[in-house]
């Protein structure tokens, strides 16, 4: 069975740095599409940052040049490198893995994280 688990979410100042994990058990996850998604209270999910089997990754237009989205194969592990962080950014982080393209939309993804929380405070 394969399940996601992230870490690394917290509490944070405008302009603050925080890194999110999220470790894959089940799976040897280097042909999956992984990616990750966020959702505020009251919104919809959005997705983020995606990155491909081969390494290319895309970015959200909110978060280009702030966030960048890797993977180490060898630990079964996705990161999420968020700098300059913004209060906008408050939200539950879900890390999401699968087989389907690889673009932000949730019905491409098999397999989700049970999400792990960052708040931003200006």
């Amino acid at each position: 069975q394969v399940q996601l688990v992230e870490s690394g979410g917290g509490s944070v100042q405008a302009g603050g740095s925080l890194r999110l994990s999220c470790q894959v058990f089940g799976y040897t996850y280097s042909s999956l599409c992984m990616a990750w998604f966020r959702q505020a209270p009251g919104k919809e999910r959005e997705g983020v940052a995606t990155i491909d089997s081969d390494g290319s990754t895309s970015y959200a237009d909110s978060v280009k040049g702030r966030f960048t989205i890797s993977q180490d194969n060898a630990k079964n592990t996705l990161y999420l490198q968020m700098n300059n962080l913004k209060p906008e950014d408050t939200a539950m982080y879900y890390c999401a893995g699968g087989w389907g393209d690889c673009i932000p939309k949730d019905d491409e993804y098999n397999y989700w994280g049970q999400g792990t929380q960052v708040t931003v405070s200006s």
